[in-house]
């Protein structure tokens, strides 16, 4: 097949994406992550396979449960998770989770969705929603 390439070959890319929560719990923490982890899926037409690896803050004020449990509980058992604190950064918005996944697809860059949902919908007004 000189010339021309019958499939691209898939990119190593990150989306990210963020959402908050309304109280502390471990029952909040898992629906508001796993609502955030499909959503990336879908909007992104991606599957299990297509993930890397996925990491996941909280703010400070979170402590209830690892955002990783929630993920794990929908079917991201093969897929590595790590969990970290975000800065404690005056003014940043409360009760927040953020996620970096890093995936393979065949998508430019520009046609990456990234997803901002409830209290988080305003984080990153500047990429492509």
């Amino acid at each position: 097949m000189s010339g021309s390439a019958a499939f691209a070959t898939p990119t190593v890319r990150a989306l990210r994406g963020a959402t908050t929560v309304d109280e502390d719990t471990p029952a909040q923490v898992a629906t508001r992550i796993q609502e955030l982890l499909l959503s990336l899926m879908e909007r992104n037409g991606l599957v299990e396979d297509d993930i890397i690896s996925i990491i996941f803050t909280a703010t400070p004020d979170i402590v209830s449960s690892f955002p990783a449990a929630g993920a794990r509980d929908i079917g991201f058992g093969a897929v590595p998770l790590l969990c970290a604190s975000e800065i404690p950064v005056t003014g940043a918005t409360p009760r927040c989770l953020r996620v970096l996944l890093h995936v393979t697809t065949n998508r430019p860059r520009d046609e990456l969705r990234h997803v901002y949902l409830h209290g988080a919908k305003g984080l990153r007004d500047d990429l492509p929603g």
